[in-house]
């Protein structure tokens, strides 16, 4: 938890309280149904924790706002984000039941009340959204064709609505044809941990 204080000082007591629960919880969850790696589970609050609060470093959603997270597997980067912006309503989906089950668990345990969760498929889901998040490790290009159907006309950000994903990596061709308007931020420049030197947020407009 400390490493969630360092970088994002300003947090109410709620929020930390909220963000406190999660350790707990996720060994607990984790011990029945694996949804982080077993050998990763002592490092949550780096590598999944904050690793998807790095998009609050890129994005500050306005409240109202509508956010997607798209195979949040567990919860990320959706939970942690909900923590931070309560405001802001997420919708969590996720093709794999057991994923959301758990995700769904902790949302309740800590008392989130701006998320909910459905087990589907992203290509079948309908919602509309300003912004869809993710850290699904499927190309840039394949998830902005699933998700244009999702995003709303209209904007209500700073940035137009549009995909902000969590990439580590040399991303040059990934980005390919989106290196006009993508915008690429090094997380190193926020986090100072090792594990993020190449870790990366891309946020894509999405215009209709």
């Amino acid at each position: 938890m400390e490493i969630i204080d360092k970088y994002f000082p300003t947090l109410t007591p709620e929020m930390r309280q909220q963000f406190e629960q999660l350790g707990e919880l996720y060994s607990d969850w984790n011990a029945k149904i694996n949804v982080i790696s077993r050998k990763d589970i002592g490092n949550l609050y780096e590598h999944h924790v904050l690793h998807s609060l790095g998009i609050a470093k890129v994005i500050t959603f306005r409240e109202g706002t509508t956010v997607m997270d798209l195979g949040t597997g567990g919860g990320f980067p959706g939970i942690p984000l909900a923590i931070l912006f309560p405001d802001v309503h997420f919708h969590l989906i996720d093709s794999i039941g057991k994923k959301i089950r758990v995700a769904t668990e902790v949302a309740q345990a800590i008392g989130l009340h701006n998320v909910t969760l459905r087990h589907t498929r992203a290509e079948e889901e309908k919602l509309m959204v300003d912004f869809v998040v993710s850290r699904a490790v499927m190309p840039l290009a394949d998830i902005i064709k699933i998700v244009r159907k999702n995003i709303n006309k209209t904007s209500r950000n700073a940035h137009p609505n549009g995909l902000v994903c969590l990439k580590g990596g040399e991303l040059e061709r990934e980005i390919g044809a989106f290196r006009k308007v993508a915008e690429v931020t090094a997380l190193k420049d926020f986090f100072a941990e090792d594990y993020f030197a190449e870790k990366k947020v891309v946020y894509v407009p999405i215009l209709k």
